[in-house]
């Protein structure tokens, strides 16, 4: 394998609405960013992703993009920006841009164009389709509810929005809007920013007949399997990987909704002809019911582990894998695969930071992952911000498909807010993130878990995942090593070995809350190993405690 700086980097994400307020509007913004970068030197991350900062009207949190040149009046100026990211480089951390160009905002100057008239220039830049028996081009519903499509009365049209209907997909197979993308990400990379995180790429190519999907909860159809990893996907990633990526030393990573091990082999090819790597989300929905993800049911180990190891064993060799337990789009992990209790809240959030950075691929820490944040478990509808909650929960109980008690409590477990909750940097005040007031609520339990307090204990997550960091540096094995599964069958116990040359690494994670025994740590090759680290204060029983982890390097 080529040795390539993102295969030995940690990335982390930072939510830039919800990371450090710098002038008490209860707003996020970059001045508070670059105010921490410190910080984040200190945790020992070397690569940071910023979900976007484009000017937008903010009907997606900024995934809705107005003017792609422009910083949000509510994050700074481009100045305080090119600050930023100058304060980066100095530090020698890189910066990831989060790039959306699978939709714009229906603010953005091309679509307002666009709407004007069936034969305004900008009109081909989305996708318009006429009304079929009147209604709908067809039965596909949106992935924040309602349907795909929303009718522009100026021009008797459809436009498509697999989003919000603020969100107009853009048209890829328009060769112009190619031209202005790709010209866009240049004047990003010439900036010096050092790759981008794609969002929904593989959203980027429907299938041209625009067929109905199979209806689900009796509402809409499913469109994913016509606008995922659609026909000319690939082509338009090389198109972009040619006249951009390749002119640039560049991290990329696509969000590939939908996307299968085949498919992820031709995004993320070790050739280097489209992206580094994919996000995946198969072992995110280890827990979905007939209502999608909507539920407070627990994942089964089991489950988890058949997708985790099939992604580590089908990808070696062929494409690059990235690694993660949560982010801006899923609740907090270790509320979700740990046990956020007082009790074993740590333990739980150091074994999963364990179980995930000595895989292979490039792991990613999301904002306050590294202190073990945990859900928000908000009471109350009215203290949601994010769209597709709020949209769900009005769905699902004005259609009598779920009751309000059973949506509060699929939203309590996986509403995306739960990540969204501010940074916990300290007990004052709003946890330290504002002096104003907050755009959504601080979590309760800041007082307990907040970054200055994780700093001033030696056996925090945040030193923890500072060791994890530290690890993948020193040991080769960690990056290289070849993956294979261990215990296959077990319901408590998750364990692979690492393999490079004659070195292997045992890992071994109790994903329960019992005493387990595990065998693995009875052979005399184990017994003589080093062990790298462990959440626990090193023993030589045959057994895992509640939650622990441990990593044994055996030469």
């Amino acid at each position: 394998m080529n040795k390539t700086w993102w295969k030995n980097s940690v990335i982390y994400q930072i939510y830039p609405r919800s990371f450090a307020d710098s002038n008490g509007d209860g707003i996020g913004d970059l001045n508070g960013i670059t105010a921490h970068l410190d910080y984040l030197k200190e945790l020992g991350v070397d690569v940071i992703w910023l979900s976007p900062v484009y000017q937008s009207p903010n009907d997606d949190n900024g995934y809705d993009i107005s003017d792609y040149q422009a910083i949000m009046k509510e994050f700074g100026t481009m100045e305080d920006f090119d600050r930023m990211l100058s304060e980066m480089h100095k530090r020698g951390l890189k910066l990831v841009m989060d790039l959306v160009v699978n939709h714009t905002s229906d603010e953005h100057h091309w679509f307002m164009e666009s709407r004007k008239s069936k034969d305004n220039p900008y009109r081909d830049y989305y996708i318009w389709k006429d009304p079929r028996d009147g209604k709908e081009p067809n039965n596909w519903g949106a992935c924040f509810g309602g349907s795909a499509w929303e009718y522009d009365k100026e021009t008797d049209m459809y436009y498509l929005h697999c989003f919000s209907k603020k969100q107009p997909d853009l048209n890829w197979e328009n060769e112009t809007v190619r031209k202005e993308v790709f010209d866009m990400m240049t004047w990003w990379c010439e900036k010096g920013v050092d790759g981008f995180r794609m969002d929904v790429i593989s959203m980027i190519s429907k299938d041209p007949a625009f067929p109905d999907g199979v209806v689900h909860d009796n509402l809409y159809g499913d469109n994913s399997p016509y606008v995922c990893n659609g026909p000319r996907v690939h082509e338009y990633l090389k198109e972009m990987n040619q006249k951009v990526l390749s002119k640039f030393d560049l991290i990329t990573v696509g969000e590939a909704a939908g996307v299968t091990i085949e498919e992820a082999k031709k995004y993320a090819n070790l050739d280097g002809s489209e992206l580094n790597m994919v996000f995946q989300f198969e072992h995110m929905g280890v827990v979905e019911c007939e209502h999608g993800k909507w539920t407070d049911k627990r994942f089964e180990l089991k489950k988890l582990r058949a997708v985790l190891n099939k992604w580590q064993t089908e990808l070696e060799g062929k494409a690059w894998n990235s690694l993660y337990w949560d982010n801006h789009d899923q609740p907090r992990a270790v509320s979700r695969f740990g046990n956020d209790g007082p009790m074993y809240r740590e333990l739980s959030a150091k074994m999963l930071g364990t179980c995930l950075h000595m895989m292979k691929g490039t792991p990613y820490i999301y904002q306050g992952e590294e202190i073990g944040m945990t859900n928000a478990y908000f009471k109350n509808l009215e203290d949601y911000r994010d769209i597709e909650s709020i949209n769900a929960y009005k769905e699902y109980t004005e259609n009598n498909i779920m009751n309000p008690e059973e949506m509060m409590s699929a939203l309590k477990a996986v509403s995306r807010d739960n990540a969204r909750t501010p940074m916990q940097w300290d007990d004052s005040e709003n946890a330290g993130f504002t002096t104003g007031t907050p755009w959504i609520k601080v979590n309760p339990n800041y007082p307990m878990i907040n970054a200055k307090s994780a700093l001033e204990d030696k056996d925090s997550v945040f030193y923890y995942y500072q060791k994890l960091i530290k690890l993948r540096k020193e040991n080769e094995i960690i990056i290289d090593g070849v993956f294979k599964g261990l215990l296959e069958e077990d319901e408590n116990i998750y364990a692979y070995e690492r393999i490079l040359g004659d070195q292997k690494l045992l890992v071994a994670c109790n994903f329960s809350d019992k005493t387990v025994a595990c065998d693995l740590f009875e052979t005399e090759e184990v017994k003589k190993g080093q062990e790298l680290i462990s959440n626990y204060i090193y023993h030589k029983e045959a057994v895992l405690k509640p939650y622990e982890a441990r990593v044994v390097l055996i030469p």
